[in-house]
């Protein structure tokens, strides 16, 4: 078996490859009408061969850009398109695909991989830990109705303006890119993924209207993408700002719409506000809670240093990465929000794989958590509280992007 790397003659033998391995057809698009191929970079795509040239396997990456807490960005490779073909899986395959891209990974000097796992036990074993948390929230048309607020808090002066999809690419390209880069955990959308129109909705041209929101100077600050079937249902793709008064203008606006039965969210992060919103309080049925962005750090030191701190402490972390046979132990130290991460001797605080460094990195995963579940060992009482309030971040992180 041989790995080797795409070219641009390669486009037709790698799509039909991977689209082999997950039992589908090219012709057949994503839902909402999106080629997602069409966004492939060749360049950052490996095919693995038989011997004599057969293709049995694929991976690709994406060149994106990922928000950490304090709005640090850094260039990440979205892992996509993973895939064996049924023929030739458990014979070490993918093993030696991901050795082969997490090699040229650190060679472009990348300190950081995501992916969105489509089987949660494949992935932990290269490293890769869940970071990030979504979930959907279905709303019945008739319970819909908001709670009296009980603070006094800012209140929304903008106004709201309906557009069709076709209308508003350039504004949603605009909100959402100062949306992601705001927000912990989120991924850029690169320009070329607008204009193909890969992916999902609303980055695809598939029909949606757009409820854009803007302020009291009329500059969009945030829009919601959603469609309506013959059922009634009002499903809602995502709702992008930063704002929570114009989370909430918005969400009233999707509520409050004739002629629907029930409202869905697509997606929402952990401990947003909108259940609570409700006058009733059992009105929203919580759905779908789950993972997203998986995280899998490359280069331990520098991904710790460059992320921001909320919290001033010291923690010395002994992190195991078996996939890759490396074994490190760090001293972290932080002050006025900025990190040292430097090899030491000292005795442990928490020992950990890769993995679990990788879901606690964002902030939207506790390590004390993972010290319950028996994944971390805390080697002292303290531990992991002094962990979780130094990975303790100001926004929880969120990732809706689809790649």
């Amino acid at each position: 078996m041989k790995i080797r790397a795409t070219t641009d003659q390669d486009l037709d033998v790698f799509v039909d490859t991977v689209h082999t391995a997950f039992g589908r057809f090219p012709e057949t698009p994503v839902d909402g009408g999106g080629l997602w191929w069409s966004a492939i970079e060749l360049d950052r795509c490996l095919l693995a061969t038989t011997d004599d040239g057969r293709p049995v396997g694929t991976a690709a990456a994406h060149s994106f850009e990922l928000t950490l807490p304090g709005e640090v960005l850094v260039p990440a490779a979205g892992v996509t398109a993973v895939g064996v073909l049924p023929t030739h899986r458990r014979q070490g395959v993918l093993n030696e695909m991901m050795r082969h891209q997490f090699t040229e990974l650190r060679a472009r000097g990348e300190i950081l991989a995501v992916l969105l796992a489509t089987e949660a036990p494949i992935y932990g074993r290269f490293g890769y830990g869940p970071a990030t948390y979504t979930q959907r929230l279905t709303v019945p048309r008739h319970q819909a109705t908001f709670a009296v607020p009980r603070a006094h808090g800012p209140s929304d002066t903008g106004s709201i303006e309906l557009l069709r999809r076709a209308e508003c690419g350039e504004i949603l390209e605009q909100v959402y890119d100062r949306y992601r880069r705001a927000q912990p955990g989120a991924l850029s959308r690169p320009h070329r993924w607008w204009a193909l129109g890969a992916g999902q909705a609303p980055i695809t041209p598939a029909p949606r209207y757009i409820a854009v929101h803007r302020d009291a100077d009329g500059i969009p600050d945030g829009y919601a993408s959603y469609s309506l079937n013959e059922s009634g249902t009002l499903t809602v793709d995502e709702t992008i700002t930063t704002e929570d008064a114009v989370f909430t203008a918005l969400a009233r606006f999707l509520l409050a719409h004739d002629l629907v039965t029930r409202i869905v969210f697509k997606h929402l992060p952990p401990e947003n506000p909108l259940p609570w919103q409700l006058a009733d309080f059992r009105a929203g049925e919580l759905g779908d809670d789950g993972d997203w962005l998986w995280v899998r750090l490359l280069d331990v030191p520098r991904a710790l240093t460059t992320r921001g701190w909320f919290t001033d402490g010291e923690l010395v972390l002994d992190v195991d990465d078996p996939f890759l046979g490396e074994h490190n132990r760090y001293l972290l130290t932080v002050r006025d929000g900025k990190a040292g991460c430097v090899p030491t001797g000292r005795e442990p605080d928490l020992s950990l794989d890769v993995r679990d460094l990788g879901s606690v990195y964002l902030g939207g995963t506790a390590p004390s958590t993972l010290v319950r579940a028996g994944h971390i060992q805390a080697h002292h009482p303290d531990a992991g509280g002094r962990a979780d309030a130094l990975f303790r971040t100001e926004r929880t992180p969120h990732c809706l992007h689809w790649f």
